[in-house]
């Protein structure tokens, strides 16, 4: 009898829960029906938010959950769980409706047969997470959000292609282009085409883009809304010489979400900051939380320890990201007549000289730097790996220090044996590699010695810098001295990837006006080496009207292939995105071209 009687509470429960849920949604009036109808039993008991407490560990701390505002993935993801696109990749490059009721193509009319334009058709009866419906308002609002210059959107180069987003109908919008595009699928899509609400953002459409407190505490249609007061500060870490603060998030279910059987989890508590180290073992080892989060950076002595783990599993992604070293094209000792350092006034003192950054790319191991990724990584010479077809075949610097020596020599770089240093008309030739904090001992770390290692010996001195994550990737570049954006350094350690199977967007970044400059609010894109080449500029605007994919192909690759011959950046490793899961956590659906949290709606706790 007990037993039965512990069943029927929890059943209660539910239903209490479902009835609730519902009422959230349909405002006052609907709840007051249903309190006077208390004889009014529902006949279904939903699921939604009957699981636990999910438990999530970020070792870079989510500083903003407006991703159209910041460019960081720890942003992104996190912001993931509560905004939603039209559509977005999975796996095999394959497109999946979220917010369109239906993928636009030429057969289904979506598609124009003139290739300028394409027609998205929305669900119905979608709500915002505070009960107002979701329309093509919002597209089009989102649309115009971004493209406004005042509000310095890092998003704005995907839509550059777009002429007009119009309304047709409350569940209909129309998208022009400027002219004849094959990417057709790049606005609105994946993590940077979530759509924002127009009523919440309406007020913060311009200067003021960065006081929404919808920045924080977002509304949006997804499973999960965030719980008021959003990003919570938590205790202060000091990690080297560094105080760092850590945060906390937390969810729980949208009452108003689409599907009322989810989410499973009753609540998310994500917690922001630490180190990659203390991340892992929450998860692998202490089993005190379900997932943490981009473990690529263990060491392989730590990775293969985590191979035998009972409490956990590694999850491994191999995307289209790339480490790398970007090399600075402008000097960031020396400030311009407006105070502005890594200036376009102001070349570079010695990267300027091709022969010495030809000189550095031969410098480099890349083999010895791979072997501390394990599993996780590979050696790339190329800047764009993925998809595959894209990946271009052609070779241009290898190891050998030998031809890096002669070529400082011909650049007139004098060596000094006894201090085994080089210098040039007084100047010495000794650089800043910046990069963001490591733990002892993790991949990251060592591949800085090795760097560093790699250059002494050919005659460079060099300086690490090291600056934490949620410094170096803070979601404001303009206030933020240390942000990548304003590449306060001669070279920089950096990984990115691509958010679509499409590398339009991708390559795209290393076009003149992607450069992030005290003109542009650091905000104008990733052109972080802050490198012009006209050439590059003509094969990248080829690309966005070229429809014969073979053409298209070809134009990508010898893009690829002027990067790398002109030394923007020295490929490293082609690394892949490693996450730890609690063995307890199913449903999860790893996909390169979105966040890792882009089916939160589908994870569930097993036995």
């Amino acid at each position: 009898m007990t037993y039965r009687w512990k069943y029927r509470i929890v059943v209660l429960f539910v239903l209490l829960g479902s009835l609730l849920s519902l009422t959230a949604c349909q405002g006052q009036n609907a709840l007051q029906e249903a309190t006077s109808t208390p004889t009014v039993t529902p006949t279904v008991v939903h699921q939604r938010g009957v699981g636990d407490v999910l438990r999530m560990i970020y070792w870079e701390a989510p500083t903003i959950l407006n991703p159209h505002l910041t460019l960081s993935i720890k942003d992104w993801e996190a912001a993931r769980i509560t905004y939603e696109p039209l559509a977005s990749y999975d796996e095999n490059g394959a497109l999946v409706p979220f917010l369109a009721l239906e993928i636009p193509s030429l057969e289904n009319g979506g598609v124009a047969q003139d290739g300028k334009s394409v027609t998205w058709k929305l669900k119905p009866n979608i709500l915002w997470s505070d009960g107002e419906p979701f329309t093509a308002a919002d597209v089009q609002f989102t649309y115009e959000y971004i493209v406004d210059p005042e509000v310095g959107a890092q998003s704005a180069y995907i839509y550059e292609n777009v002429a007009a987003v119009e309304v047709v109908d409350s569940l209909t919008v129309k998208i022009t282009f400027k002219d004849v595009t094959p990417a057709w699928a790049l606005p609105f899509v994946g993590i940077q085409g979530v759509i924002l609400p127009q009523h919440v953002f309406a007020a913060y459409k311009g200067a003021n883009a960065r006081e929404a407190p919808a920045n924080t505490l977002p509304v949006g249609t997804g499973p999960y809304r965030v719980v008021p007061p959003g990003i919570k500060p938590q205790e202060v870490l000091l990690l080297g010489t560094q105080i760092v603060e850590t945060n906390k998030i937390v969810y729980e279910p949208n009452p108003c979400f689409r599907d009322p059987d989810k989410p499973y989890f009753r609540s998310i508590e994500l917690r922001g900051g630490g180190t990659v180290n203390e991340a892992a073992r929450m998860v692998m080892e202490a089993g005190e939380a379900d997932y943490a989060y981009y473990l690529s950076s263990l060491s392989v002595d730590e990775l293969e320890k985590y191979q035998d783990s009972t409490r956990g599993v590694l999850l491994t992604n191999f995307g289209s990201n790339v480490e790398r070293l970007l090399l600075n094209r402008t000097d960031p000792r020396q400030a311009s007549a407006y105070g502005e350092r890594s200036s376009l006034d102001i070349p570079h003192p010695f990267f300027s000289d091709k022969r010495v950054r030809q000189a550095f790319a031969y410098a480099i191991d890349r083999e010895a730097i791979v072997a501390l990724y394990g599993p996780l990584g590979s050696v790339t010479y190329n800047n764009l790996v993925a998809p595959l077809q894209y990946n271009s075949p052609n070779i241009f610097y290898t190891y050998d220090p030998q031809k890096a020596r002669a070529l400082l020599d011909e650049a007139g770089w004098v060596l000094d044996p006894a201090t085994n240093t080089r210098s040039r008309n007084g100047l010495k030739l000794e650089v800043v590699l910046e990069t963001a904090a490591a733990a002892k001992g993790t991949a990251l770390e060592q591949a800085q010695q090795i760097i560093k290692q790699n250059l002494q010996d050919v005659g460079v001195d060099v300086n690490l810098k090291i600056v934490d994550p949620s410094i170096i990737f803070s979601d404001d570049p303009a206030s933020n001295p240390d942000n990548f954006l304003r590449f306060s350094a001669d070279m920089l350690k950096f990984g990115i990837s691509s958010d679509s199977p499409d590398p339009g967007p991708y390559m795209q970044f290393w076009t003149c006006a992607q450069i992030p400059q005290q003109a542009n609010n650091w905000s104008a894109g990733l052109n972080v080496e802050r490198w012009c080449n006209e050439t590059y500029n003509a094969l990248y605007r080829q690309t966005t009207t070229e429809l014969d994919p073979e053409k298209r192909r070809e134009l990508f690759i010898a893009m690829n292939d002027l990067l790398i011959e002109d030394v923007v950046m020295i490929p490293l490793v082609h690394t892949a995105d490693a996450i730890g899961v609690s063995k307890t956590l199913a449903g999860i659906q790893l996909t390169p071209w979105d966040m890792n949290t882009w089916n939160i709606q589908d994870w569930r706790r097993t036995p």
